[in-house]
């Protein structure tokens, strides 16, 4: 995504989380707990990856990501494929957006990154809404 910023990746957090389950120090039930609504999300909005579950290994992880932002209205919270995210970038003001990995298998998930879209704030101008009803009116 071009129009990424304030991006924060979690991969040493990621990878001390998998050292503590593979050293029996986490059980799986604490990792492996994805709620049916993020493996549902996982199905129908997530994009698939080549890489393996790093639990069970049997299973390709798919990533989910989730938007949120004052200006999202009703959108907040949703899941969005990369597409969507491109459109939105587009058109919204400033959003967060926080990716999620996820096994259909056994259900592991953990946050990847979380990073910034759309049009950045800048103080004294219209958001692009107003700028947009202005436009056409």
């Amino acid at each position: 995504m071009p129009g990424r910023r304030s991006v924060v990746d979690y991969a040493l957090q990621r990878r001390a989380l998998i050292a503590e389950v593979h050293a029996g120090r986490t059980g799986l039930l604490e990792v492996c707990d994805a709620s049916p609504y993020l493996s549902r999300a996982a199905k129908y909005h997530g994009e698939p990856t080549d890489s393996p579950c790093p639990i069970c290994r049997r299973e390709r992880l798919t990533l989910v990501s989730y938007v949120y932002g004052d200006g999202l209205g009703p959108v907040s919270g949703q899941a969005k494929t990369g597409p969507e995210l491109a459109r939105m970038d587009a058109a919204q003001d400033e959003f967060s957006v926080y990716t999620v990995e996820v096994c259909r298998g056994c259900g592991w998930n953990h946050l990847v990154t979380s990073y910034v879209l759309g049009a950045e704030l800048v103080p004294g101008r219209a958001p692009r809404k107003t700028r947009r009803r202005a436009a056409t009116e």
